[in-house]
Order: C-alpha cells, then sequence, then structure tokens
C-alpha cells in the first residue's frame, strides 16, 4: 500500500465498499427477494453509503430491474393475504409504513382475488369459533372480531362473515 497524500481517497470510499462493490451486493440483496426503495436505502445506509453514490447504486438497481416497486407491492400483497391471511387494511397500512408509493399500492391491491380473500376471513372466524361453546355470548363475539380487526379486515366484512357463520 503507498503512502496517501492529503486529501487523496483509497479505492475503498464507502466504508470498507466501492461504489461496484455496494451495488454487487445489493444485487444479491435484492435478487433473493423483492425489495422495495425504502428497504434498499436502509441497507445502503447500513453499509455506509451515502450520498450520490448511494443514488447511484439505486438508480442501477432499478436500470438492471433489480428494484421495481410496482412488483414489490403486488408480491408482497399476494404473500401476505395468502400466506398469512391479512386483511386489507393491515397491508395498505405495512406497506405505506415502507413508503411504497400510492400509485403501486392501487396497483398492487388488485392482486386480491374477492372470493379467496372472503374465504381467509371465513377460515379465520371458523378456527376462532371451534374455540368457543355456542351460542356465543358477547364477550367471545368482541374477541372475534378483535383477532380478525387486527388481522386487517374491515369491520363491516367481519361483522358480515360471523354473522353467515354462526
Amino acid at each position: 500500500m503507498g503512502i496517501l497524500l492529503h486529501g487523496q481517497k483509497t479505492e475503498k470510499t464507502l466504508g470498507n465498499l466501492t461504489p461496484d462493490m455496494a451495488l454487487a451486493k445489493l444485487q444479491k440483496y435484492c435478487a433473493y427477494q423483492d425489495r422495495c426503495h425504502y428497504e434498499v436505502r436502509t441497507k445502503l445506509l447500513q453499509l455506509k453509503v451515502y450520498g450520490d453514490d448511494l443514488e447511484e447504486v439505486i438508480a442501477d438497481l432499478i436500470k438492471d430491474n433489480y428494484l421495481n416497486e410496482e412488483r414489490y407491492a403486488q408480491s408482497f400483497i399476494r404473500g401476505k393475504y395468502r400466506m398469512k391471511k391479512w386483511g386489507r387494511r393491515k397491508i395498505l397500512q405495512e406497506l405505506k409504513f415502507r413508503k411504497v408509493s400510492a400509485y403501486c399500492i392501487k396497483k398492487g391491491l388488485k392482486e386480491i382475488d374477492e372470493e379467496e380473500y372472503k374465504n381467509n376471513l371465513r377460515s379465520i372466524i371458523r378456527a376462532r369459533l371451534a374455540k368457543y361453546t355456542l351460542p356465543l355470548d358477547y364477550m367471545s363475539k368482541q374477541k372475534i372480531k378483535a383477532f380478525c380487526y387486527n388481522k386487517g379486515y374491515e369491520p363491516s366484512e367481519i361483522q358480515t362473515v360471523l354473522e353467515e357463520e354462526r
């Protein structure tokens, strides 16, 4: 390693990473699973990549289609409502927390199949009903409603499905 004069920079200007190294690391990070811009920006900041270098890495990821927020919103929504059986409210809240644009959220919400969505709510309510003796008392109904509400389902839909299932 040579002697550095005042003002000269080493090849490793970003913490321990060059911009190319940071890009390669983030390409792997984004290839593993879809990421939103907020997650990528946070990861770059953790890697001590700042300023123009950060913006350049993000631009390269978008250009090479490693980072696509619309695709992220669609896959996030599909996964959460199919696998975790989340309702629209919770999905919407989580995407807003991750700073996903309203356009991408709206586009992603089209991924929800209404019949499958209602069936998810029915299965959640049936599983909860199995824990209680019928007829349900007021507190049991409230506990079931609260559970479904916390999963992100709308109160009117919860009420409708609960009445159908009793």
